[in-house]
C-alpha cells in the first residue's frame, strides 16, 4: 500500500517537472499576440477615416444637450 502511494506521488512530481518550462513559453507567446493585436488597432484607429469618425463621434457626444 505504501509503495503504491509512493509511486504515485513520484509519478506526479516527475509529470510537475516535465511541464515546468511550459509557462514560460506560453506567456511569451500570449504577450507577443497581444503586442500584435495592439499594433492591428493603433493602425486602424490612426487611419484617416476611422480617425475622423472618432472625432466626430466625441464632438458629438461633448456638445449633446442636456
Amino acid at each position: 500500500m505504501w509503495m503504491r502511494i509512493r509511486r504515485m506521488r513520484w509519478a506526479r512530481l516527475r509529470g510537475a517537472r516535465a511541464d515546468a518550462g511550459m509557462t514560460t513559453s506560453e506567456y511569451a507567446v500570449g504577450t507577443i499576440a497581444a503586442c500584435a493585436l495592439a499594433a492591428v488597432l493603433y493602425k486602424v484607429v490612426t487611419s484617416g477615416p476611422v480617425a475622423g469618425a472618432l472625432q466626430s463621434l466625441i464632438g458629438r457626444a461633448l456638445s449633446a444637450q442636456f
